[in-house]
Parts: structure tokens; sequence; C-alpha cells
């Protein structure tokens, strides 16, 4: 079909101006991003002379719902023969037994009278479990062959946050939970069921926040770190029930702390922006290393991968958010949750490729996330 001359002038003058664009995009690299989305998800090989899509911000592999109340605390169990189970803790003391290969709860488990539940571990196999709380109790429990039985409890006589920190090394079962006393921690032999020491701090540095157990590779005794309501954190020698140092690593309470024994360096998190990252040097001295900010403050929780390459965190402005353990380089901002997030927790699967991210949320859901690909 024939035009005139003034439309078929215009035409060629739109395509001139067309064919240049193209070639200043080329000639600059002009990348497209998607609002909202980091360098992480852009490839790292560029076309010269076409646009960069960035991928797409990332999404759960799968979400479990029904726990009724808050998630307060998450453990994993992946290693033992049979499906890889997740424990749950509620905000209404239900404690539910997840099938990761089902995604469904296989128990659910009632045995502090309706009061939240707020930490959860395993006691050498999946079928004996250990919980705490808000009760003021301690329960271990007998799930083997279908049953769902409190073995035994005891009580802590605490009323505050802090959760338990359990230590089992060369047939040790060593527990440390809060006290009847705010600022107080005491230990003990889950075996025999005999306390092992009781630990408070001279000065006054409020309410004990959170702890960490754990034994050294260097033949010493079990070491214990503990988080105050001031912001400090103490070193404590449990064999000598005597603190080894301390540092005044926030201030506001700090909220959670995880260690790495391997690299002798911990993290802490308070209420406020700030993560501190700290060292603990061969005089057993603590020193501050390196601090990050996020854009809001609060953190709930939060863990070192146990390959001590990925920090994951839980933040009360309702995201996750994943670091580079060694530099504390900032990864990634998981979005999903429409409230606080809680908990976090690594799973321990035998297979790299089935390991994955569990993250709780005050929204009463469990969002499951693929964090160990390469990408």
């Amino acid at each position: 079909m024939f035009c005139s001359p003034r439309v078929f002038y215009c035409r060629c003058l739109l395509q001139l101006l067309q064919n240049n664009q193209k070639r200043v995009a080329g000639l600059h690299n002009t990348k497209v991003s998607t609002l909202g989305t980091s360098n992480k998800y852009e490839p790292n090989r560029r076309h010269q002379g076409s646009p960069v899509m960035a991928l797409p911000p990332p999404v759960p592999e799968f979400i479990l719902r029904g726990s009724g109340a808050p998630v307060n605390t998450l453990h994993f169990r992946c290693g033992d023969p049979g499906p890889p189970l997740l424990f749950s803790g509620s905000g209404k003391g239900a404690i539910h037994v997840w099938n990761l290969t089902t995604r469904r709860a296989e128990k659910v488990l009632e045995g502090h009278g309706g009061a939240s539940v707020i930490w959860l571990d395993t006691l050498g196999s999946r079928d004996a479990l250990i919980s705490q709380g808000r009760d003021m109790r301690v329960c271990t429990w007998d799930l083997s062959e279908g049953r769902s039985d409190v073995l035994d409890s005891f009580s802590t006589g605490s009323v505050g946050f802090c959760q338990c920190s359990l230590l089992q090394s060369s047939g040790l079962s060593l527990l440390a939970h809060p006290g009847p006393l705010t600022e107080e921690i005491k230990l003990i032999d889950l075996a025999s069921k005999t306390q092992v020491c009781s630990l408070k701090p001279d000065a006054k540095r409020g309410m004990l926040m959170c702890a960490k157990l754990w034994q050294p590779d260097s033949g010493t005794g079990p070491l214990l770190l503990t988080g105050h309501e001031d912001g400090w954190l103490s070193l404590w020698d449990v064999s000598q029930r005597r603190p080894l140092s301390g540092l005044a690593a926030h201030p506001e309470p700090v909220m959670c702390l995880d260690f790495d024994p391997a690299g002798g360096r911990g993290i802490s998190g308070s209420s406020e922006r700030a993560l501190a990252s700290w060292t603990l040097d061969g005089q057993q001295s603590l020193q501050l290393q390196d601090s990050v900010e996020v854009v809001n403050p609060g953190f709930s929780q939060l863990r070192v991968r146990q390959d001590r390459r990925i920090l994951a965190t839980a933040g009360w402005d309702h995201h996750v958010r994943l670091f580079g353990w060694k530099r504390l380089r900032p990864l990634a901002v998981l979005r999903h949750h429409g409230d606080a997030a809680l908990c976090v927790a690594f799973s321990d699967h035998g297979d790299p490729r089935r390991r994955v991210l569990a993250a709780g949320s005050k929204d009463q859901r469990i969002s499951v996330w693929s964090v160990y690909s390469d990408a």
C-alpha cells in the first residue's frame, strides 16, 4: 500500500531515531532493573548492546501453615533415618512436628499448659525432644514408636525471655537455663538432674536476655556467653564458675547472639539497628570487631550457618536478612511475612542440595527458603 511523501518521511525519521537510541544504549551498556531488587540477583555476564534484566526477588520454597499462634522457635532434625523433621514452638504452647517431605504436621504436642514455647532442641535423636515454655518449665519428651509423652520436667523459676542453651559433647548433656533471679543463669547435668553451678554478674546488668554454651577445642571446660539488658556481653568459664571477660556491645538490650567456635568470632543483635561482631582472642578476652546497620531496628534472632558462610537474622520489620559471615556483606532481604520475624534456623540435612533455611513469624506462618545454591 502506497503512502504520501510526508508520511514516508516521518516513518524514516522515526526509524532513524530508534536506531540511534539502541546504539547509545549499547555503548553505555544500559541495564534495566526491577524496583527493590538488589544487584545480587542480576547476572554476572552482560552482553554488549542489549539490556540486562534483573532476576525477580527470591520467594519461599514453601510455606507451613497451621500453627494457630506466633511461631517463637524452630529446630531441624534431618540427619536420622526417616523423613526430615522441623519442630516449631508456638505462642499458645503447642509444639508442631513437621514432616518436610509431606509438608504437613505429623504431631502436635501439648505439654506447657497453653504457655508460649520459646525454645526447642533434640537429645541425641529425633525421638528425644526437649522444650522450654513460659510456664517456667523445661520438659523432655519421648516421641519413639508414635508416642507423645512428657518423660520429665523441672521448673526454672524464670519468667523472662532468655532461651536455654544445650551442650552435648562426649556423653555430656549440659543445659544452661535462666534462673529465678532475672540476672541469673544456671547449669544442670541433664543425665543426673543435678545442678552444676549458678552464675550471676557482679555488677547490675539487668535481665538476662540470651545465652550460648559451647565446648572449646582446646580441651578446657565449657564456656558460656550471656547477653544482658544493659547491652553487656559476659564470657564465663563454667568449670571455674567465674567470668573471664566482658564487652559493652550495644547501647540497648542484647536480644540475641550466636558464636562460631571454629573462627573464635560471634555476633549479637539488639533492639537497635546495628549488628555487632566481636572476637575471642587467645587470652579469652572479648574484642569488638565490626558492626553493620540495617534500615529498621530490632532483631529477634540470628544464626550462623553450619558451613560458616552465611548469617541469617530475623527482624522486627518482618524481614529475614542474609549476610556473608566473613565480612558481614549484605546478600539478600527475604520478604514474605506480614508481621515480625521471630526465629530462623538452618537445616542439618546430610545432602547439601536439600538443606534449607526456615523462618518463623508472628503472622503464624513458617517460610522455608533455599539458600544453599551457588546462585
